[in-house]
């Protein structure tokens, strides 16, 4: 079942949350929500709405609700990628491409992986 999409700084909160889990309320609010100045209702709000699309799972503990990740930061960001390029790129990489060309600022480490994934989706392909 997919899960809704998440926005930009719901995934910088997973993000955190998944380097430093399982955590409080109070903890994200000490870590995540001070470094971006959010407030501790701001950030319980965001952890209950990332829990409430299937992204968080919390459990009580000596009193207290721990969070956690049901899924891994990854999927998170393949469903922020996967939301982006249907619903803003009308389902075309290739102005995100040509941006990438544009830009000319890959890595050595990220034109590999660009040519390993171009060339799995060749034997994909192939296969098919």
């Amino acid at each position: 079942m997919s899960r809704p999409s998440i926005g930009d700084q719901e995934l910088a909160l997973l993000r955190y949350l998944a380097a430093h889990e399982p955590v409080s309320v109070g903890e994200m609010a000490a870590g995540f929500g001070e470094a971006h100045g959010l407030a501790r209702s701001t950030v319980l709000t965001m952890m209950e709405r990332l829990r409430a699309k299937g992204y968080l799972k919390r459990r009580q503990a000596q009193g207290m609700y721990r969070y956690s990740t049901a899924t891994g930061p990854g999927e998170a960001m393949r469903r922020a990628v996967d939301s982006f390029v249907e619903n803003t790129l009308r389902g075309s990489v290739s102005p995100f491409v040509a941006w990438m060309a544009e830009r000319g600022e890959v890595s050595d480490e990220e034109l590999a992986e660009l040519q390993a994934l171009v060339a799995r989706l060749q034997t994909t392909r192939k296969e098919k």
